[in-house]
């Protein structure tokens, strides 16, 4: 038996936010949810899977693993508890996973297979509205990044670069990549990009690694470099 209740739902994840009581009563009893405990350490799908189910984390925390397209540097981010893993990934051309999922923590999850959401988006209207948002505000969030102003320092354009490679705009994040592989990425000199996240590792923002940056609070540096 699972460690948690199904009225979780009401509040934790927006594709079932607003259902009435008796709504939620009916879909808990007539939807054939999954249940998985998994300890630290296992990875929970990898980039390029088939995306088949929706994970919802009900407690504990992960780690988001995304390459590059060419493999030259990845992002690693650490989620915690309540989050639905990609929507995104379970239609369209490519339903593929786009990460690599691995528990930091033990782990307890709810799936859904893909026939479970097709149904219940047939059978309620407000899931099928949630949804929709969810996906929608995806995209638009996606479409206004061509339009923001152009960052103001070489410190502005680093925040950028991880911020649009992340799912979470906050929390703990790891960035895999070589000096001269970020300089590329943000048009710099080697020497300048080094002086500047030696800068931010000097106010206790970050802390450089070896072909590593890690960064405690990536909405901490968004807050010191504006």
């Amino acid at each position: 038996m699972p460690d948690f209740q199904f009225p979780i739902f009401n509040y934790q994840f927006p594709l079932f936010q607003g259902l009435s009581p008796s709504e939620l009563m009916q879909m808990a009893g007539n939807t054939k949810f999954g249940f998985m405990k998994l300890p630290a350490g296992k990875v929970v799908f990898s980039e390029g899977d088939v995306c088949q189910q929706l994970f919802f984390l009900v407690s504990g925390s992960l780690l988001l693993t995304t390459r590059s397209a060419d493999g030259g540097y990845s992002l690693t981010e650490h989620i915690t508890a309540p989050w639905m893993m990609q929507p995104e990934a379970l239609f369209g051309l490519q339903p593929r996973f786009s990460s690599t999922c691995t528990t930091a923590t033990l782990c307890h999850f709810i799936t859904l297979s893909k026939e479970e959401v097709a149904r219940l988006t047939d059978e309620f209207l407000i899931i099928r509205l949630n949804l929709l948002n969810l996906l929608s505000t995806k995209m638009q969030r996606m479409s206004r990044q061509q339009w923001r102003s152009a960052p103001r320092s070489l410190a502005e354009r680093f925040v950028r670069f991880v911020l649009d490679r992340s799912t979470h705009p906050a929390g703990s994040k790891q960035l895999n990549i070589l000096m001269t592989r970020l300089a590329d990425e943000l048009g710099d000199s080697r020497l300048d990009v080094s002086r500047m996240l030696r800068q931010l590792q000097s106010q206790g923002l970050l802390q450089l690694h070896r072909g590593r940056i890690s960064i405690p609070s990536l909405e901490k540096v968004i807050t010191t470099s504006h």
